[in-house]
């Protein structure tokens, strides 16, 4: 295929800016999908996306369009925009050579724009600026063209205005994509070989692990002997094509062109992004690929029972071969039976991986509060990484504790700055920098990634009403002044309950934490024992009352005649047998207070 006819882009923007009904009206006018087949957020084909109104998968289209009566291949990937899969947008970038920056009229630059934005400058992508919700009653275009001029150092009349819902402007956006982004070129001269980016894959009982690929030199037919370079498998490509956007068989694809291959490879670990595809006999040089996602967010996911436990290794497996930035890891606990570590890019990412899990693969599941990972060094020189929190050592085992900070820009209006800065100090936030544009400020700030785990993202948006906006990357890692709290419940420690806490807080977490499962741990035949533990003694505690009933309450099988005596008699019985109990007896934990525990405890 002529390269000069063909125009490879994405979108990117903050999450919620109409990226997806953008998309959707780029389809219809291109004629990609009838009107009648049409519906809305078409690219987001995941059942939790089109739920949450969120792109959490990328997803490859081409379309056919005509401008000044020559016909262009244009392909779109679809990006998310939630900064828990910044990871997706980093690899979609790689496979295009411009991008479409899109900005909602009616909220402005938000600081998820500016790391979007930042990586697509550094990949030397072509940038179109846009704005989004043009027919809203809320919207400020003039204001936000200056704040999006500015921000690109762009006049302002080059920036353009559509609208998702309506329509308008999208076909005038698509002719400035084929004449502003650049056509794909060759990056060597092939000779007969060929040479394809891995962007993304993913896994079918039928057909093996398909990859996405973009092809980048020489072109690649059905029934070609192939090898991916970097795992150094050799396959036959059993099928190759386009998305339009479902997957259109073709009989080859060539470079500059976005497609996929079906390997018929079914085991896993073999198919990773970044990967280079060639020809098994004739190899071309491995393309620079991306690096490897390094996890945030670590948590414990356990099978509500146990003989479950192999369908659970099965679905992340097959989780993994869809989601290369997952990882895992089997681990066993006393309370809890088997289970996985698993690693994740943040806490959306971890809520998007068990919520699969359980309406994918049916699986109930038990899921530990999130933490994070700290280097931990003892006092007889060895050292240590720790990614759970009850593995942590006790207060004094050490000499130094390192934890990972992150580096955040919040976005808000200058109003706020009073209240974002109170929340920064509870946060152990320390704010670097302070820009003001517009009636807005922006904010550098530096902090623990336990503290922006603790709630911040609530709160934030609490205090600013919903306002500001926020965007991190991983920093350096700093000594860390923290120490483990557990939670004792009739004496015993529960691992999933256990967290690593700032020392200056540690009372006033032990006292929640203690309070919260007071609150919804049912109640026993027995008096059950909660309490809070850390620095070597019981900082809180609390008591959830055994069930009242007893042998001379209406309806006991012991009521009835005899005098005092023999009343006394069962009463003491059964106080010896409650109190037996209370020292044998295994107080039933059911999965819902797990979960109501995490939901509202993700605190370190």
């Amino acid at each position: 295929m002529d390269l000069n006819k063909i125009r490879n882009f994405s979108i990117i923007a903050h999450i919620d800016h109409g990226k997806s009904t953008l998309a959707d009206r780029m389809l219809e006018i291109t004629n990609t999908i009838e009107k009648r087949k049409m519906r809305d957020q078409v690219l987001d084909k995941m059942e939790l996306e089109q739920e949450r109104g969120i792109t959490i998968k990328m997803q490859p289209v081409r379309m056919d369009f005509k401008v000044d009566g020559k016909d262009y291949v244009l392909n779109l990937i679809d990006t998310p925009g939630h900064i828990d899969f910044s990871y997706e947008v980093s690899r979609a970038l790689k496979a295009v050579e411009g991008s479409i920056l899109l900005v909602d009229s009616t909220q402005g630059v938000q600081a998820q724009t500016f790391t979007t934005l930042s990586m697509a400058q550094k990949s030397g992508l072509k940038i179109i600026p846009v704005l989004s919700k043009i027919d809203s009653p809320l919207a400020r275009v003039d204001e936000v063209k200056t704040e999006v001029a500015v921000l690109l150092g762009v006049p302002e009349e080059s920036i353009l205005s559509v609208s998702g819902r309506t329509g308008e402007g999208v076909k005038e956006l698509l002719e400035k994509i084929v004449k502003e982004i650049p056509a794909p070129k060759e990056m060597i001269d092939a000779n007969g070989g060929f040479r394809a980016l891995v962007f993304d894959f993913e896994y079918s009982n039928h057909k093996g692990v398909i990859v996405y690929v973009r092809v980048i030199d020489g072109e690649i037919s059905k029934n070609n002997y192939l090898k991916f370079m970097g795992a150094n498998e050799k396959f036959i490509s059993l099928e190759v094509g386009t998305f339009s956007p479902d997957p259109v068989q073709k009989e080859k694809i060539s470079a500059g062109e976005i497609g996929y291959i079906v390997t018929g490879i079914k085991k896993p670990g073999v198919a990773s992004v970044g990967d280079t595809v060639t020809f098994e006999k004739k190899e071309l040089p491995a393309l620079p690929g991306y690096m490897n996602p390094s996890p945030v967010v670590w948590a414990s996911l356990y099978p509500e029972s146990q003989d479950e436990f192999e369908e659970l290794k099965a679905s992340l497996g097959k989780l993994k071969l869809s989601d290369s930035s997952l990882t895992y890891e089997e681990e066993s606990s006393g309370a809890l039976g088997r289970g996985f570590r698993c690693g994740f890019l943040g806490m959306l990412h971890l809520e998007i991986v068990t919520e699969r899990i359980r309406r994918e693969f049916n699986l109930s599941l038990v899921v530990t509060t999130p933490s994070i990972t700290y280097k931990v060094k003892y006092k007889n020189g060895k050292e240590e990484m720790i990614y759970s929190p009850h593995n942590f050592p006790n207060d004094g085992e050490t000499t130094e504790v390192m934890e990972p900070w992150v580096a955040v820009k919040i976005i808000a209006p200058m109003d706020y700055i009073g209240p974002i800065m109170q929340l920064l100090f509870e946060h152990e936030g320390e704010a670097k920098d302070i820009e003001n544009f517009g009636d807005r400020s922006s904010i550098l700030v530096e902090m623990p990634l336990r503290e922006l785990m603790r709630n911040f993202f609530d709160n934030l948006k609490s205090i600013s009403s919903g306002y500001a906006s926020i965007s991190y990357e991983i920093a350096d890692a700093r000594p860390a002044d923290v120490v483990r709290l557990d939670i004792l419940i009739a004496d015993e420690p529960v691992i999933a309950f256990s967290r690593v806490v700032s020392r200056r807080r540690v009372t006033e977490e032990a006292e929640k934490a203690v309070e919260k499962l007071h609150k919804i741990l049912p109640r026993q035949m027995f008096e059950t024992k909660i309490q809070g533990k850390a620095l070597g003694r019981i900082l809180s505690s609390a008591t959830v009352k055994a069930f009242r009933k007893d042998v001379l309450m209406k309806g006991s099988k012991m009521v009835g005649g005899g005098d005092i005596s023999r009343k006394k008699k069962l009463l003491e019985k059964q106080k010896r047998g409650k109190a037996k109990m209370a020292k044998t007896g295994k107080v039933n934990i059911p999965q819902d207070v797990f979960l109501k525990m995490m939901k509202g405890g993700n605190d370190n």
